[in-house]
């Protein structure tokens, strides 16, 4: 018997008492289980929750989804990031309500078919929704085995992680394939830590870790990452009768048709900006390096394309990148102070 084999027993036993009591596990719903997927690629299990109940509330149906309008969509989605993942489950709920007759697809390779899922979304959904003995291999996952097996290929090449979705596959038990995914996931997600820190005395597979017993926690195996493009991006905030200046990006690229504060006030009338603050915003291949200022607007001329915004319509309508969050309560406090509505 194989290591995999071997762990099938205790990784279930353990994840019994100890699994993580998440909103989305006390549901079969194939649409609710995938916006949790989509929201927790690339962030947080705490962060997620409260944007996956309020997410439902608003969209409890992917024929609810396929109406909602950008802006609403946007807002929801808004401080997540990675904004093309809200945009590509509506795709997916449009294809699901207009094409398919509001019935959720129920195989790994029609899952596959949505816009926007890829093999390991496809693969959770599949098992968890509806038993399918499918892997779902996401970088928990990886991590468990290759440290289980010392196994030292590069993960970010995909026949390796198809490789390694067999061989669960092939162990996977068929009347439980959703609980093994999800003990897979849970047993990375809060013992298995990576960084160098795995929590060995807590973990059930211990006895037939390889790297446990090499003391080498050095796996998964990737190649190392490209320096970030450093931008320097200036911030204006420009205020005028309770209002503060928006431009929508552009549709497509970084940030696709959310809203921003402008990095140049070319074409719109200003008093003498006063410098408010600097942050650092890290995207997954760029930093932007922020200064910003603020300004009072003479006239209330705006160049084409930009809008004013007031604190309910700031607040509640128009989505602005998580990026300017550090300039937030600037913008609340004169907002508020002003009286904008």
């Amino acid at each position: 018997m194989n290591i995999l084999e071997s762990m099938v027993i205790p990784l279930l036993e353990w994840y019994r008492d100890n699994a993580r009591d998440l909103p989305w596990r006390r549901t079969r719903d194939p649409y609710a289980i995938l916006l949790s997927e989509v929201m927790l690629q690339q962030t947080r299990v705490a962060a997620v929750v409260g944007y996956y109940h309020r997410f439902l509330a608003a969209a409890p149906t992917p024929a609810a989804l396929a109406g909602l309008e950008e802006d609403a969509l946007m807002k929801l989605w808004q401080g997540l990031g990675y904004y093309s993942r809200a945009r590509n489950l509506q795709k997916a709920a449009r294809m699901v309500t207009d094409e398919l007759g509001g019935e959720f697809p129920a195989t790994y390779q029609e899952l596959l078919k949505l816009p926007g899922v890829g093999e390991y979304t496809a693969g959770a959904v599949a098992s968890i929704a509806f038993g399918q003995a499918v892997a779902a291999v996401d970088g928990n996952v990886l991590r468990v085995v290759t440290r289980l097996t010392a196994d030292d290929s590069d993960i970010m090449r995909p026949d390796t992680r198809r490789r390694i979705a067999a061989a669960l596959e092939a162990v996977m038990p068929r009347e439980a394939p959703g609980r093994f995914n999800q003990a897979l996931m849970d047993l990375g997600a809060t013992v298995c830590l990576p960084n160098g820190a795995p929590l060995c005395g807590r973990c059930p597979l211990a006895h037939l870790c390889e790297a446990g017993k090499r003391q080498d926690f050095s796996f998964p195996k990737k190649p190392p990452k490209k320096a970030r493009k450093v931008e320097e991006r200036p911030v204006y905030l420009l205020f005028y009768q309770g209002k503060v200046a928006l431009r929508r990006r552009p549709p497509r690229g970084l940030l696709a048709g959310l809203y921003e504060y402008p990095d140049s006030l070319d074409g719109a009338p200003h008093g003498e900006p006063e410098f408010v603050g600097s942050a650092v915003h890290i995207f997954t291949h760029k930093e932007w390096q922020m200064d910003a200022r603020a300004a009072d607007s003479l006239d209330g001329t705006l160049p084409e394309g930009w809008l004013w915004a007031g604190l309910e319509d700031w607040r509640h309508t128009y989505s602005i990148p998580s990026a300017f969050s550090a300039f937030a309560p600037y913008v609340e406090g004169r907002l508020l102070h002003s009286g904008g509505h």
